[in-house]
């Protein structure tokens, strides 16, 4: 085993992590979480939204003050402080990274069967899916930068031409009065919706190895921005079109467009865009176990993630082949009883990288 005094870091861009809080981020949020949101909090389902996206936004602000204190990256300073016992914080944050993609893959499996599949798929159907994220997994944290600057062409269009084609059906009046759903129903939204909105922690190991320059933190939070509204926007149309019924309405993102009075002549052309959206929310979902495999790397003093990549994907299929009978368990366990773990590992401790010490003054726009 190597010594961790020395750590290696991968290139990352501003630019790049900028991309991913605007474009990648996004969509773990427009599948399942708009018909949680909506069940509590009806037409105010944008407040708790909005209210996490400052949390979040405060916590990723943290951070980058944290690394625009030196021009060392993070990582590097991090292990230099710390030593070898940055190993317990890598324990901690590679156990949690699975955790956090516990109910995306059971949302995502749900959702590619039923989009996906015109008849009752396979119990292995969804292999495919951890055949991508494995090689994923080998690729480091350079691969997310190169995907982050894919998903700004697989995102933006798709997007706005879905928003675009929802509009014909979108009443905004449903989202009035303001304030009209009981304020303890409001944090209840908030609440059970935790799990889908703490994504700060995922842009955490990109600024990480992010070596600061003037003007980063503006870039990067006007990505998380960019980001927060356009899901801001998504959940106001799809509140709009579905009012009263939004909670029975999962898989968001898929079925806003499918009243497009024009796809009754052009047939599904709506399909193509929520593929589209549909190969980033892949991409998404596969940030964390990507983590996972780099922290375990760095812990054994390896390059090689191949074996690590397979172990853990290996194991991930498993229970998620053993979970989807008991999807409505997993649901409530995580969302009810566990949002204290986003909270505490996502949100609290990237605060103590406030403590770092300052090694030199570094401009910061």
């Amino acid at each position: 085993m190597t010594t961790l005094s020395t750590p290696k870091t991968d290139g990352i861009l501003s630019r790049q992590i900028a991309f991913a809080a605007a474009f990648l981020l996004p969509t773990a949020k427009l599948l399942e979480a708009p018909s949680i949101l909506a069940k509590d909090a009806a037409g105010d389902l944008l407040f708790p939204a909005l209210l996490h996206f400052l949390v979040q936004a405060g916590v990723l602000f943290a951070v980058l003050v944290a690394a625009s204190r030196s021009e060392k990256p993070l990582l590097t300073r991090l292990q230099e402080k710390l030593g070898r016992g940055t190993i317990v914080l890598y324990i901690l944050y590679g156990a949690y990274f699975v955790f956090a993609a516990l109910l995306p893959l059971l949302d995502l499996e749900k959702y590619t069967y039923a989009v996906f599949f015109d008849t009752s798929p396979t119990v292995f159907s969804f292999v495919f899916f951890f055949f991508l994220a494995a090689f994923a997994c080998t690729k480091g944290i350079k691969g997310i930068g190169r995907i982050a600057d894919l998903c700004l062409f697989l995102f933006v269009f798709p997007f706005l031409a879905l928003i675009v084609m929802s509009l014909t059906e979108t009443d905004f009046s449903r989202l009035l009065p303001l304030f009209g759903t009981k304020f303890g129903d409001t944090m209840s939204a908030f609440t059970h919706a935790t799990p889908y909105f703490s994504d700060a922690i995922l842009l955490l190991p990109l600024v990480g190895n992010l070596r600061y320059e003037k003007g980063d933190t503006l870039k990067i939070l006007g990505g998380y921005g960019v980001g927060a509204a356009s899901t801001l926007l998504f959940l106001a149309v799809f509140f709009g079109i579905y009012g009263s019924i939004a909670p029975r309405e999962h898989y968001a993102f898929s079925k806003i467009a499918q009243y497009f009075p024009a796809l009754s002549t052009v047939g599904r052309i709506d399909l193509i865009f929520v593929y589209l959206l549909t190969a980033v929310l892949f991409f998404c979902t596969c940030l964390p176990l990507q983590y996972t495999v780099d922290l375990t790397c760095r812990m054994v003093g390896t390059e090689r993630r191949t074996l690590f990549s397979a172990l853990l994907c290996g194991a991930l299929f498993v229970f998620v082949l053993y979970a989807n009978r008991h999807y409505d368990f997993f649901h409530t366990l995580i969302r009810g009883h566990l949002g204290w773990i986003f909270w505490f590992v996502a949100d609290m401790v990237p605060l103590f990288l406030l403590f770092l010490p300052k090694e030199r003054e570094v401009k910061r726009g």
